[in-house]
């Protein structure tokens, strides 16, 4: 096991995934980066929840559903982060399992609009960490 603390080593996993999806858009392949959109998030998200104390590394949230449901719960209605990044966190999920198990490819304008909010999600996680830390 890493001795990095679990919410530093989340978020450097979600800066990796952000910008693989970034490379991944621009080279105009929108599946592939509503898949690392959502990984960002989904590290994102961990990561805050290993800040509030929710998660723990010997009892990690081992499901994608398990993660979105903590994540609401307690960032969401637990006043930590504005409901519209709960939300997109459910729009770009809901890309990425259609990117991932569908036959039909994701358009490139949904894919970026993903990738503009997986953006605009890690930097929101990455700005509120130290008061999460601080509980």
């Amino acid at each position: 096991m890493s001795t990095t603390p679990a919410p530093e080593t989340y978020i450097s996993k979600a800066e990796t995934a952000l910008a693989g999806a970034r490379v991944l858009l621009q080279s105009q392949d929108s599946d592939g980066a509503c898949s690392r959109a959502y990984y960002a998030m989904f590290d994102a998200a961990h990561a805050a929840l290993f800040a509030l104390g929710i998660e723990e590394i010997s009892k990690p949230i081992k499901t994608h559903n398990g993660l979105v449901g903590k994540f609401g719960e307690y960032l969401v209605r637990g006043d930590h982060i504005a409901a519209e990044h709960g939300s997109d966190l459910n729009k770009v999920q809901n890309l990425r399992e259609l990117a991932d198990y569908s036959g039909d490819p994701v358009g490139l304008d949904k894919a970026a609009w993903a990738v503009e909010r997986a953006q605009a999600f890690v930097a929101a996680i990455k700005a509120i960490l130290p008061q999460l830390q601080k509980r």
